[in-house]
């Protein structure tokens, strides 16, 4: 434990230092991510598949902020969609459009969640979503996280429909973008992916703000025992087939990195926790005070010494 305390306390001064480049670098790596794994799975643009593409739209991104990279990767997508299909292409055009007016203009500092919820879906860790997004965020955050699973779900339907979308030619175009907005909208999959992370968002906030040792800890119990609890019933209600093997791997994984996420950012000793009481005209104030669980980095200096060697002299 104590060697895990230094290393947070190493790599919290390692960032101090040199975060300059560690930003540019964390945004570099994220889009990579996303330009790749899109490249992967709906890449129907010849052009846009080439390794150099990606490496470039990255290293751009690296010096953007998460507003703007989320928008680039938007645009990335579209691209690759208009390969296939125009009314897909539309219908992504304006789910972006209308969430940028609705959202994004007035909280753009989650953006970045409508491309990390598919990159995580895409690493089979979804679940990881709502526990991680609901400990160091709001309620609100449950819009783009609910965005991001519909991108996901909107780029599977057209990994698994592209030869449909590209051959149906004989259907008219306003009938072919009704099917397609009725296949997304009537999505029970996603209906229901959207429901339990939305849900276990909101439970996560509410746990963690009470005035509970661990509540952390706690929040991300009941998180995990939310979405299993929704996917479980919609499995039943709705009939859809939910892989258990691969459902609780994922919820293991997506705990452990919740866990290791909350020791780094929220770690605090309780033992030491203290409760203070004070008033002014109006209101009494009772504050409950937890420090943060610290340790001082060991401070290792090593001295070269260089031993003359000395002659005897002779007799």
């Amino acid at each position: 434990m104590m060697g895990l305390l230094v290393l947070k306390e190493r790599l919290k001064g390692f960032y101090a230092r040199f975060d300059i480049y560690v930003n540019p670098l964390i945004k570099f790596i994220f889009s990579c991510m996303a330009f790749f794994l899109m490249n992967g799975n709906i890449g129907f643009s010849s052009k846009l598949t080439e390794p150099f593409v990606p490496l470039v739209l990255a290293l751009l991104c690296s010096f953007l902020p998460y507003g703007a990279i989320s928008f680039l990767a938007s645009g990335f997508m579209l691209i690759h969609l208009s390969g296939i299909s125009i009314e897909i292409t539309l219908v992504m055009a304006i789910f972006i459009v209308v969430v940028g007016l609705l959202y994004y203009g007035f909280q753009p500092g989650d953006s970045y969640l409508l491309v990390l919820t598919p990159i995580f879906f895409l690493l089979k860790i979804p679940y990881a979503i709502p526990l991680i997004v609901g400990l160091s965020g709001s309620v609100i955050s449950v819009i783009p996280v609910s965005c991001g699973v519909f991108i996901y779900y909107t780029l599977l339907y057209v990994k698994q429909n592209a030869g449909v979308l590209t051959n149906d030619m004989s259907v008219d175009e306003v009938q072919k973008f009704m099917q397609i907005m009725n296949s997304l909208l009537g999505n029970k999959q996603m209906l229901l992916m959207v429901g339990a992370f939305a849900l276990a968002l909101v439970v996560v906030v509410i746990v963690k703000n009470l005035s509970v040792d661990y509540s952390w800890m706690i929040a991300i119990i009941a998180g995990t025992i939310t979405q299993l609890g929704v996917i479980f019933i919609g499995d039943i209600a709705l009939d859809v087939s939910v892989s258990v093997i691969g459902l609780l791997l994922g919820m293991l994984a997506s705990i452990l990195i919740s866990v290791i996420y909350t020791f780094f950012v929220f770690a605090v000793d309780y033992s030491r926790t203290e409760y203070v009481q004070f008033e002014d005209d109006d209101y009494y104030y009772y504050v409950k005070a937890v420090p943060k669980l610290t340790v001082s980095t060991p401070d290792v200096k090593v001295q070269k010494i260089n031993a003359t060697k000395l002659q005897r002299p002779q007799r």
